[in-house]
This record gives structure tokens, sequence and C-alpha cells, in this order.
């Protein structure tokens, strides 16, 4: 199929209609050496947990012990607009019988707390994980609704449904000054290491370069380190080599964000939001042996409109057309689908969209 047959085929959608999912790949000019394929590998299932009223972000689901999926996400006000999720952002609980079924919201799990907290004015980012028998919802909090009071916490429960332990101080602060990551601890992504070590993966930038950058519209560089803990409260030392993702030698700005890393198969995997590799619409595949060293990124997943056709965006939903904060539901060990972050949706805001992943 050629692409000009590919486009005139999805063109006979009407807005808001699914496109299959066709084992073709869409042709393009993205270098994908990704062995698995994996962005050829999504089918479209469609939008979730679309409410009223909000902005939805950060979809990050887990299958329970009593069998329900169960997804925490982000969620603050639509009268905040966008931006509105550094400054009253809250984390909540849906939970579906299924995969596929319609989540059923249950409960706000972590709300700013005010006065002189770390997690103040924003709880956003949560990643949740089962560690060690207890649930860990890692998170981002802020305390003056600006990026530089940017920190990750972990949350634990016992269930699913709370109740949650919820720290007083962050799991990690931001690096020294003039460091790498001096400007803040956010979008956190852990794994436990098969050697019995916690890794908790995040994302930050320098300062310095935020401000000699601002000038020019472009606010630091993201790149990625690891900080290791012995035991799952911390504390957590940063590896020496940090960071251990940096595409800014590249040139041209590139950089990236929203990893999520898994471990399957003797080998570390990781799904991010593409920032200036391929583009700033598509997601990266990137693997590694050893969880430090990863090798060079593939396609992850297509632009949203890959995968849904929809009515054009309101001027106001400016990252309108590109999916964020990749996370993965895990079935028999096995990743089975993708929760993604993308703007648009029945209330003109944002939603989660969710696409199956079809055996390798």
């Amino acid at each position: 199929m050629t692409r000009e047959e590919f486009l005139q085929r999805i063109s006979l959608f009407s807005a808001g209609v699914l496109l299959p999912a066709p084992g073709i790949a869409v042709p393009g000019t993205w270098n994908n050496r990704n062995p698995e394929g994996f962005a050829e590998r999504l089918i479209p299932v469609g939008r979730r947990l679309q409410l009223e009223g909000y902005y939805v972000w950060c979809n990050s689901p887990i299958q329970g012990d009593d069998g329900k999926i169960h997804v925490f996400f982000s969620r603050w006000k639509a009268e905040k607009s966008m931006s509105g999720w550094i400054r009253g952002s809250e984390v909540c609980h849906a939970v579906a019988d299924h995969p596929e079924a319609p989540f059923r919201f249950m409960s706000v799990v972590l709300a700013p707390r005010g006065g002189n907290y770390w997690d103040a004015t924003t709880c956003h980012n949560p990643h949740i994980r089962k560690v060690d028998g207890k649930y860990c919802l890692f998170f981002m909090g802020n305390s003056n609704g600006k990026t530089n009071t940017k920190r990750i916490g972990l949350a634990t429960s016992d269930s699913l449904y709370g109740p949650w332990k919820r720290p007083d101080r962050p799991l990690l602060e931001a690096g020294e000054p003039g460091a790498w990551d001096d400007h803040c601890t956010t979008n956190p992504s852990f794994i436990k290491h098969p050697n019995g070590e916690y890794w908790l993966f995040y994302k930050s930038w320098n300062t310095a370069e935020y401000r000699k950058a601002a000038g020019k519209a472009v606010r630091g560089n993201r790149k990625y380190g690891l900080a290791i803990g012995k035991t799952l409260e911390g504390p957590y030392v940063r590896y020496e080599n940090n960071p251990v993702v940096d595409f800014s030698g590249r040139g041209d700005h590139a950089q990236f964000e929203d990893a999520f890393i898994w471990y399957r198969g003797d080998k570390f995997r990781m799904l991010a939001r593409d920032m200036g590799v391929f583009g700033d619409d598509v997601g990266l595949y990137m693997e590694s042996d050893d969880g430090i060293h990863w090798g060079e990124p593939s396609l992850g997943y297509k632009p949203l409109k890959a995968y849904i056709r929809e009515k054009a965006a309101p001027s106001y939903l400016r990252r309108y057309g590109r999916m964020e904060r990749p996370q993965l539901l895990f079935l028999d060990g096995k990743p089975a689908y993708l929760f993604t972050a993308a703007q648009g949706g029945r209330y003109g805001t944002s939603t989660a969209v969710l696409l199956k992943i079809a055996e390798g």
C-alpha cells in the first residue's frame, strides 16, 4: 500500500471513528530499527476517561488482586486550561472490569496539601507498581506552582483502594547547583532490579541551561537519570555517570521525556515521548542489556492521527495530535495494553487513549 493509498483510506473514516489496526506499517521517514516492531503491534481501542470539566493525563494502569484493571491518573479543572497541571493537578483512581471496558471513577487519591508541604500545589505523574507485596504509587509534587520545585514522591498501600501512606518528604531531591539535574526530579519510572536493588529513573534538566535558552523559547534539555536504593523507601543514590540517556549531542535540541521502563526477556526496555529525534508527535522505543547503556531509539508509537480520526482541534489545544505519558498494562507478565494521554475528546480537554498490543 502506498502512502497516498493509505491516506485516502483513512480519509473515508468520519470524525471520531477509530482506524482499523492493519499489520501494514504507515510509510514514513522514521528510522525504525526496532527488532520487535513495537509501533506496528499497536491496535487502537479508543479514548477513555473523558471527564466533563477536567483535563485527564498520566494514565498508569495495573491489574489488581481482584482481577480488575485499575488506573491512576492525573486530572485538573478545565478552567485552569492545559497548563493547569503544574498548579492544581490531583491523582485519581478509576476501575474497569477488563482493559477495554469503561472505567468507573473511584476517588481522589492524592490532592495538593497546601501550606508548606513539598506537594502543596500539585500532585501529578502517577506511576503505579506492585513491589514486595505492596502497591507503590510514585508521583510528582511541587510547592510553588512552578517547575523548579517538582520532586518525586512515593505513596504506599496494601490495597489499590487505599488507604495510602503519604510521604512528608520527597523520595528524590534535585541535584546540587550546577549539576545536570539541579532543576527538579519528575516523570518517575521504577523497576525492582533482578539483583534486588530498587531503581528509580527520573527526568530533569539544568537550571542555567533553562535560563540561557529562555529567550529562544527553549526550556532546557530534558535527560534521564538513575537513582538506586537498597530499600524501597531509600535513600536513593544517584548513579555516578548520570544521565543515562542524553540526546543533546544529536543537535537541533533533541531530547525526550515520559520514559516508561520495564525488564523482560533479559533486557531493559523503554517507551518514551520523542522530542526531536524523529519528531514531536511520536514515541520512542529503546533497549538495554544493563539499564544504563541504551541502544539507538526506534519508533515506539505513531502520531495520534494514525490511530484515531477526529474533527479539527480547537485553537486552544496546541499539543493536539500527539500522545504523551506512555504507560503499559501487563497481563500474565506481558505488555498487553498501552495507555497514553492526548488532548481532545468529547469535552475538548484531554483524555486517556488506549491501544492494544498485539503479540510480537
